[in-house]
């Protein structure tokens, strides 16, 4: 029931009440009346710089401050409209095309009706979250107008009228108001042309009804072919649903049907069925695996029908198979690229046939027969497959286009044909990609996102975005990592800035201690504080102090840089550093979370000038246990910034006797007995392969790679850091007990060890214990053999990657047990010392003000859901920052090695029945070595004898018989070459 009550005038402006009102039956069996009201103005502007009546509204408007019109008196002309246009995109339309909106330059001046930003909410909050920063983008000009509150635009829901037919009758009548409302503008201004009104949808009924009415309506191709650059604007359209169906009519479905949501969700309720995410094995694409909380160990997904389009990523539910199906995990090596070449884009009837290529059932067949023995490898195990979605995890992905599959290669011919783009991340499966610019795309990195996967296709159906550049060039290459691991590295925009201090770098600590700046802070400037850290780093977050009692114990002091004094909760900068979670340092560049006047310069804890910290100030004994800790915030001077080599050569120095040295010889003394005590407690000491690519000064172009040497002033600095984080912890939990943003890391089911356990027994006759941290650690220790000094190295990598992740989390969601990090068996931990990269860390600088009454602690740091939500983001992001830098690395690894040829002591790491992967130290590359390439020249491919048990494989060629054997230390020549199915450079290894 809906009636308009009553209407009186306020400011000028006619209001009116609009009021709902609706039945609801209570479990008591009584109906409750509710009534909901709406109030419907008319001083909600159309923000057209043409319109001097709602120019007259501004500054009253509906915000209730001043507005500054949005869109432009002279926005673009077309040929289709010489006189300029606004556009009024309807749901469809964004959902479509939120690719060509965001392009820089191509559209704006664009009316966003609050009905189609709360429709796209409702249908995908990732692109919603897009159209929000759209609106926000100065430059773009895309204008919220809230129809729904506009007494001219508002309309009710007829009886029988569906949600979706309301919304698009809202949308005609927005645009109908918008073009008279325009008319009568310009009209009064005489000297001005109107602009067209133009509706943009692809919803066939609502461009026919609209078109009726007499509006301008267009849908998206008709439109983006009256633009400049028509050819590439149209890629970034998605194909409609309604233009596949009509070419895939007669298609034959290959895929099974996907449950209904109501029947997953009950059958993972009883049991029947199980969620989890899916995850492509990264050395065969036809094998995934879900992990579900039921079962310890992982549920395998073996081929194209049982993974039943699932992209690695997406949150899947599961069906396990009969037992008489269950299958032992692949111990075959198999590349899409290899196996489906040369497959045609075009002529999709050459996927109707069957799901699973004739090339994948031989590769699976040769699987089956080439796997022998019964080993922890061997065994069948569960297998499943999947009967639905619960969530798409699809992405923007970076590939090249496969050049096998372009048919025409004329550059001048801009016929549409379909392509296949290759994903850098080999567990993306190959990907439909219609476009006019095939030929120019060729050796190039492109961007694509995902549109579609229907049954009846063998491949997702996507759509371009853009060219990043040529393959391997510098810019494309690192563009593409970062767009890969969703690295935010779009320039700080200027709501963001505007939030720096006016003063610039010319800021300084108030010379008067009675300043406000200064309340609540000690004046540490007198203290001996030096900071250690990687060459060149200018970021510095962290600084350390020294020195001896009179009673004999020590004062050692951590000082953190107190961004938080500069970064307000909630301020755009704040929001910005939130979203960025941290920041991501590459071979050649840093993508900083926080502007690079903080970062740098404002918080930087650089020497001989004073600086705000964050302190943590302990009294320890000589055994290096805490007597008292104290947290304030503080002002320091550093008086020198060391890299670690130095800080190390100035501890050794003898004949340095200064009271800073001393006090850097005091805290070397105490970190030893504090890592002494984390070791005995249980903790790991882990290993990954580290290098450092050392770049020419003048074109930073990379020329060796060395690998990282820790001195004893790292695990200085780590200790300190380790201790002051493990305080915090303590205290903010003391005083939040219910939101503290922690940090944990859970403890690994003991199945996750279970190969590396069985592979040290059997190869080497050690023993892995994992009853605790403290047996792995001890179990690690053990495993060394006194031939081949790297083995323990080499074990403690394959360890790490049996561990769990760890992970931020919101106290109040776990009991205090789960708190426990296994890696450095500490009953609580945080991250407080690097407030300057991590999001983590200001957050938990804002706890610990608020713990010691230094402020009040913001709302939005009071409520769990919202530190759930800051959790998982950062979670995220700071896996996503490590994966990047990784990238980086390898990226740069390959190019210093490019044109050279070397031979390297390599380790084989796993083994296959059709290869092996060997691990090169020096490096710190690992990369699969084939059967197919360890024949001679002119000889045929050698035969593999894989012995799953035993972990070997004996490799039988025309002249000799060799036999690798897992942990064998192997001679490999590592040498670039360019893939001819990408035309992408990559190392290869070739077994000497």
């Amino acid at each position: 029931m809906t009636s308009l009550k009553r209407s009186h005038a306020s400011t000028g402006s006619t209001t009116t009440l609009s009021s709902k009102t609706y039945l609801r039956t209570l479990k008591s069996g009584k109906v409750q009346k509710i009534v909901r009201e709406l109030y419907l103005r008319q001083d909600i502007p159309c923000s057209s710089q043409l319109c001097t009546a709602c120019l007259d509204l501004a500054p009253s408007g509906f915000h209730k401050k001043t507005e500054t019109p949005v869109l432009s008196n002279t926005p673009a002309a077309t040929k289709q409209f010489p006189q300029g246009h606004y556009l009024v995109p309807d749901t469809n339309a964004f959902l479509s095309a939120m690719d060509l909106f965001e392009s820089e330059g191509v559209v704006q001046d664009v009316v966003v009706l609050q009905t189609v930003v709360e429709e796209v909410k409702n249908r995908s909050l990732p692109l919603y979250h897009r159209l929000i920063a759209l609106t926000k983008n100065e430059g773009k000009r895309f204008y919220v107008f809230f129809n729904d509150f506009r007494l001219e635009t508002y309309i009710q829901r007829d009886v029988r009228e569906t949600i979706n037919d309301r919304n698009d009758r809202a949308v005609r009548k927005a645009c109908a108001w918008y073009a008279g409302h325009l008319k009568d503008a310009v009209t009064a201004r005489k000297s001005v042309r109107c602009p067209a009104v133009v509706m943009l949808s692809e919803d066939r009924e609502n461009l026919k009804k609209a078109k009726d009415d007499g509006l301008l309506a267009l849908n998206l191709h008709d439109y983006v072919s009256g633009l400049p650059d028509a050819d590439r604007l149209l890629d970034m359209v998605a194909s409609g649903r309604e233009g596949r169906a009509s070419r895939d009519s007669k298609a034959k479905l290959l895929y099974p049907e996907y449950m209904s949501i109501s029947a997953m969700l009950t059958g993972v309720k009883a049991g029947t069925l199980h969620q989890g995410i899916f995850n492509v094995s990264p050395y065969n694409y036809l094998e995934g695996s879900v992990h579900v909380p039921a079962f310890d160990r992982s549920l395998i997904i073996q081929g194209r029908e049982n993974s039943n389009r699932a992209v690695s990523g997406d949150i899947v539910v599961v069906e396990i198979l009969p037992k008489d199906q269950w299958k032992a995990p692949s111990s075959k090596a198999i590349d899409e690229e290899d196996v489906n070449k040369n497959e045609n884009a075009e002529n999709e009837e050459d996927e109707r046939e069957a799901v699973v290529t004739e090339q994948e059932r031989r590769a699976l067949q040769d699987e089956v027969k080439k796997t022998h023995g019964k080993g922890v490898e061997g065994r069948p195990q569960p297998t499943s497959k999947v009967v639905g979605i619960i969530k798409r995890n699809w992405r923007q992905y970076v590939g090249h286009i496969d050049k096998d599959s372009v048919r025409s290669r004329n550059k001048e011919s801009r016929a549409q044909q379909a392509v296949f783009l290759i994903p850098m991340d080999k567990r993306v499966p190959k990907i439909r990609v219609r476009t006019r610019q095939a030929a120019d795309l060729l050796g190039k990195r492109v961007l694509v996102t995902i549109d579609s996967w229907d049954r009846e296709s063998r491949y997702p159906v996507g759509h371009f975005i853009r060219s990043l550049g040529e393959l391997e060039t510098k810019g494309a290459e690192t563009e593409a990592l970062l767009l890969e691991w969703d690295v935010q590295y779009r320039p700080f925009p200027k709501t963001v800035l505007d939030c720096l201090p006016g003063e610039g770098h010319d800021w300084k600590v108030p010379a008067s201690t009675d300043d406000p700046g200064w309340k609540g802070r000690r004046d540490l400037r007198d203290l001996l504080v030096c900071s250690i850290d990687p060459p060149g780093c200018v970021d510095i977050d962290d600084a350390l102090h020294a020195r001896q009692l009179p009673n004999g114990n020590f004062e050692v002091g951590v000082h953190i840089a107190d961004v938080s004094h500069f970064v307000r909760p909630n301020n755009a900068m704040d929001k910005e550093a939130s979203l960025r979670g941290t920041t991501v340092y590459l071979v050649d560049k840093r993508i900083d979370m926080l502007p690079m006047l903080l970062g740098t310069d404002l918080c930087s804890l650089k020497p001989y000038v004073e600086r705000y910290a964050f302190s943590v100030v302990w009294e320890l004994d000589k055994n290096a246990d805490i007597v008292s800790a104290t947290f304030t915030k503080s002002v320091i001077r550093s008086r020198e910034a060391f890299s670690y080599e130095a800080a190390q050569l100035r501890i050794d120095d003898k004949s340095q006797k200064d009271d800073l040295t001393k006090g850097m010889r005091h805290l070397m003394v105490l970190s030893k007995k504090l890592r002494a005590k984390r070791m005995a407690a249980g903790a790991l000491n882990l290993a990954s392969p580290e290098v450092r690519v050392e770049m020419e000064s003048e074109t930073s172009d990379p020329v060796d790679v060395k690998t990282k040497h820790l001195l004893d002033t790292n695990q200085l600095v780590e200790e300190f850091m380790l201790l002051a984080n493990i305080s915090v912890a303590g205290k903010i939990y003391e005083a939040f007990p219910q939101t503290a943003l922690l940090r944990r890391h859970a403890s690994p089911p003991k199945n996750n060890f279970e190969e590396l356990s069985n592979q040290l027994k059997v190869k080497k006759g050690m023993e892995l214990q994992t009853d605790s941290s403290k047996a792995v650690a001890d179990s690690l220790d053990a495993c060394a053999d006194p031939n081949e000094p790297y083995f323990n190295t080499l074990i403690r990598i394959l360890a790490t990657r049996c561990m769990m992740s760890a992970e931020y989390f919101c106290s109040g969601t776990q009991a205090y047990p789960e708190f426990r990090h296994y890696g450095l068996a500490s009953e609580i931990y945080t991250h407080f010392t690097s407030p300057i990269r991590r999001y983590a860390d200001l957050e938990a600088h804002r706890q610990l003000a608020a713990a010691i009454d230094y402020e009040p602690l913001d709302a939005s740091l009071q409520s769990k859901a919202k530190i759930e939500g800051v959790c998982k983001n950062i979670n995220i992001r700071h896996r996503n920052a490590q994966m990047a830098g990784r990238a980086s690395v390898e990226y740069y690894v390959g190019q210093a090695l490019k044109g050279r040829i070397i031979e390297e002591d390599g380790f084989v790491m796993r083994i296959f029945s059709n290869g092996f992967v060997a691990f090169v130290p020096r490096f710190g590359i690992e990369g699969l070595i084939r059967l197919k390439a360890m024949g001679g020249e002119g000889e045929k491919e050698p035969e593999g004898v894989f012995d799953a048990e035993n972990y070997n494989l004996e490799i039988v060629g025309e002249k000799a018989t060799k036999r690798v054997e897992l942990f064998e230390k192997v001679k490999v020549r590592i040498s670039d070459e360019a893939e001819e199915s990408t035309g992408k450079r990559k190392i290869r290894l070739q077994l000497v």
